[in-house]
């Protein structure tokens, strides 16, 4: 035992692996094949963690083996542990055959779903996975994807990047309100309503207006509450043509703003041990985006 901490020191896994064997085969014999060791390995590692755990873990006949009450205790906390363990190598021998691409509100937009399936025509050894993160790097920042899109403003320097396209912004408005039965909106005019933002992961702030023209702000903190705020009719959002191809609702129109800037779109990934399949993926989204331009 440590004497600091009152925790027992040098326990590994192939100890545990070896009680569990024993129990479940019924003898130190069958546990060995199983485990493809001898016999005797079976019984140094089982002495080991006996005597690391200082307490006797099995009744031994020449008929039968079967644990003690501490036994049976240590045995329900080393099935769920070696479980997380194999998982563990599991998920990470298959770590280069899957895909995560993170994203905070709308993935590829209207370009999505051909993403996908050309991904899947063309890399089937490479599982895609598209994952919805609330954060200013749509996951990559807390290890949830192996790429990420984003278009909001963001320090790109920690990351390594590469713009895949642009898109037009639009105003997301009330389908019952009055604008909605335009073809279009300038963007001084929205000044004059509430707006929308989410501040973590949107692509609007206010310096789209200048500083003595800018319109009053709500504040909301995911893309349901953002929704949610422009169906009601009292606010209006700011976004790209992404969020109006992927989140078409009842009760809320888009319509384009025709003197507002585009939103360039950026594929963002680490710059230390990236994905096999990056610049594939990075390729594959320029192509959609420079298709969508030649139309």
């Amino acid at each position: 035992m440590d004497g600091r901490r009152g925790e027992p020191t040098g326990l590994e896994l192939r100890h545990l692996r070896c009680l569990v064997a024993i129990v479940d085969t019924g003898s130190f014999t069958d546990a060995a094949l199983e485990l493809g060791i001898s016999q005797a390995a079976v019984s140094r590692n089982l002495l080991a963690l006996e005597k690391i755990l200082g307490v006797r873990l099995l009744h031994r006949t020449s008929r039968m083996v079967a644990p003690t009450t501490a036994g049976v205790q240590v045995l329900a906390r080393a099935r769920p542990l070696l479980s997380s363990a194999d998982e563990l190598v599991t998920e990470a021998a298959a770590g280069h055959s899957r895909l995560h691409i993170g994203h905070a509100w709308s993935a590829f937009g209207r370009h999505t779903t051909e993403f996908q399936r050309r991904w899947h025509r063309d890399h089937p050894g490479t599982e895609l996975r598209l994952i919805r993160h609330n954060s200013s790097t749509a996951g990559l920042a807390e290890g949830l994807c192996d790429l990420a899109v984003v278009r909001a403003p963001l320090d790109l320097k920690p990351w390594s990047h590469a713009v895949v396209g642009q898109e037009h912004r639009y105003l997301a408005l009330a389908s019952d309100d009055p604008w909605a039965r335009r073809r279009s909106i300038r963007l001084a005019e929205v000044a004059t309503r509430t707006l929308a933002l989410d501040r973590r992961t949107g692509t609007t702030t206010v310096n789209l207006w200048p500083e003595d023209q800018r319109p009053d702000v709500e504040y909301i903190h995911d893309i349901d509450d953002w929704l949610a705020a422009i169906a009601s009719g009292r606010c209006v959002g700011v976004t790209p043509q992404a969020t109006a191809a992927q989140y078409r609702r009842d009760g809320i129109t888009y319509r384009p703003l025709r003197d507002a800037a585009p939103v360039p779109v950026h594929l963002i990934w680490r710059a230390q041990d990236p994905h096999p399949a990056t610049h594939a993926a990075v390729a594959l989204a320029i192509d959609l985006y420079r298709e969508d331009r030649a139309r």
